[in-house]
């Protein structure tokens, strides 16, 4: 024998099936969160597909450049890199579906418009100090295109640096340029030369670089830097 429904009424007898289903306002809002999301997550696929390569299915050079010409951006402003930073980019000069979404998912921007809107507020979150070191440390990965590459031509890690430390440490990036230019004792730099200039303009009073103790472990290549300053202002 069957039992009784549990949800039959008391007084009748009759299950409460045919009563409709009630949906709760969270449970609204959820679905109506969750189909916002899908068409925004659309809408970031298709922009996407407009500027990526048919048969490669990524943006490559040409499309990251066709993107910063209809944002109205130069492909060579440091935000183009911070961009590819918030995206977590893997290799220089493309970007796969994958880190597309990541990135314009987390800017909350799903048009050319919005996206161009977002990078003022893109470059104050790399500018804090909590995010600026991650994002310099990356910059110089991002550069190194080839596979087991560990370091970076002096001409380029010139461009590199006037482009992402140029604008906070304006004379130490100028000073080191101009010696990296004139030296002849280094060909490249790696993460490690590149990281320790960093704390070297964080760190160091400059031009007079009076604490700048050279028993401590700075990398070798700015014990020489500083010799050459020294030099120069005496």
């Amino acid at each position: 024998m069957m039992r009784r429904s549990a949800y039959a009424s008391k007084k009748t007898g009759q299950p409460n099936s045919t009563n409709p289903i009630s949906c709760s306002p969270s449970d609204i809002f959820r679905t109506a969160s969750s189909k916002a999301s899908s068409k925004e997550m659309e809408r970031i696929d298709n922009l996407f597909y407009s500027f990526a390569n048919r048969s490669s299915g990524m943006i490559d050079p040409e499309g990251i450049e066709t993107l910063c010409s209809d944002m109205e951006v130069d492909h060579t402003d440091v935000r183009i890199l911070m961009l590819a930073w918030k995206m977590k980019a893997e290799k220089q000069g493309y970007f796969t579906l994958e880190e597309w979404r990541r990135g314009l998912k987390a800017l909350r921007v799903d048009t050319v418009s919005k996206l161009r809107k977002a990078l003022p507020e893109l470059e104050k979150e790399v500018r804090r100090p909590s995010n600026f070191v991650d994002f310099y440390s990356y910059s110089f990965c991002y550069c190194l295109t080839e596979e087991k590459q560990k370091s970076i031509d002096i001409e380029s890690i010139c461009q590199l640096l006037d482009l992402v430390l140029g604008s906070q440490f304006r004379a130490q990036v100028d000073y080191f340029i101009e010696y990296l230019k004139i030296q002849s004792d280094y060909k490249v730099i790696n993460l490690d030369q590149w990281m320790g200039f960093f704390r070297f303009c964080n760190e160091i009073s400059f031009p007079d670089l009076s604490n700048y103790d050279p028993d401590l472990a700075w990398p070798l290549v700015l014990d020489n830097f500083v010799e050459w300053m020294q030099a120069k202002q005496s």
